[in-house]
């Protein structure tokens, strides 16, 4: 029946609807499992692609939902190869009125979360314009967009070190007995694919390299330091505190974590903004980036030329 509403053929009311009822179904991960079963990823893939740009709004919600911390609904849906589809959607230029425009894209950033995170896998087939797209939705109008996209890129980028240590035990373990290395069989489940992919969720080095190799950094830092106006007419210019704490998690990471290359300018650019910014906000600066004192210290150590 719920398939049912989902055809065109529908009034776009009972669409929504269906789409409402089952996103509340799918947040249980046995039921986002089902997707594959009742073959629905492909009928809601293509609502992504026709329809009204509510519908559009619902359907990419679902699949956002779907994909959250679920290896086995995010194998599912890579086969249908979504990502040229998902990334579309970031260019604020699209045929769509601003309003439902803006809130496709900050939905689309849900979904791409649930894809990407943790699954290498799929960030492998994100080609250099999906990228291009995520560098965009740095600056796009809508500062929502923006805050979750530096969370999203964070997230990416930050080494999994329980992953890392993971594969370690199973490289040490090629030299013990036969008896130790059987841990008994794999059974299918949502998390079986991190068994059977011990390096599923190494997503760092090729988000480190996509920094540079698609001027995400750059982006990133000119987001910080001269940030554009946002909002539907772009006239607030005020600095949007919860972008600028994301915007410099992810630069720490970067920098600190991730060792990352700094260009003498990006230094100079940076090392300037952070000193202006520690005179507005004397003492209160680590507090207002979530940052230890130390952290702050290691942070303009870094920048220094």
């Amino acid at each position: 029946m719920m398939y049912r509403k989902l055809y065109a053929s529908r009034c776009e009311d009972d669409r929504i609807d269906a789409l409402d009822n089952l996103e509340m179904l799918i947040e249980q991960i046995d039921n986002a499992n089902n997707l594959e079963k009742l073959n629905m990823w492909e009928p809601l893939h293509a609502l992504l692609t026709s329809g009204p740009d509510s519908v559009k709004a619902h359907a990419v919600w679902v699949i956002g939902t779907a994909l959250q911390n679920n290896p086995a609904a995010q194998d599912a849906y890579l086969k249908l190869a979504p990502l040229p589809t998902l990334t579309s959607f970031l260019s604020p230029s699209s045929g769509n009125s601003a309003a439902s425009s803006q809130q496709i894209r900050s939905k689309v950033i849900y979904a791409l979360s649930g894809l990407l995170k943790h699954n290498a896998p799929a960030l492998v087939q994100l080609n250099s314009d999906g990228w291009s797209r995520l560098c965009q939705a740095l600056q796009d109008p809508n500062i929502a967009v923006r805050r979750k996209t530096a969370f999203l890129l964070n997230s990416l980028l930050t080494p999994n070190e329980t992953t890392s240590s993971s594969s370690s035990s199973s490289s040490d373990n090629l030299h013990t007995p036969d008896s130790q290395q059987n841990q008994g069989p794999i059974h299918p489940n949502s998390h079986a694919a991190h068994l059977f992919q011990p390096g599923r969720a190494l997503t760092s080095a090729l988000t480190l390299e996509a920094m540079t190799k698609h001027n995400i950094l750059g982006t990133l830092i000119d987001g910080l330091t001269n940030p554009l106006p946002y909002g539907e007419d772009g006239d607030q210019e005020e600095v949007d505190p919860d972008f600028e704490e994301k915007g410099v998690a992810l630069l720490r990471t970067y920098a600190i974590v991730c060792n990352g290359t700094l260009e003498h300018d990006q230094k100079d650019r940076l090392r300037e903004w952070i000193g202006k910014e520690k005179m507005k906000d004397s003492g209160g600066l680590a507090e207002r980036w979530s940052m230890s004192g130390g952290e702050l210290d290691e942070l303009v150590q870094r920048v220094k030329s």
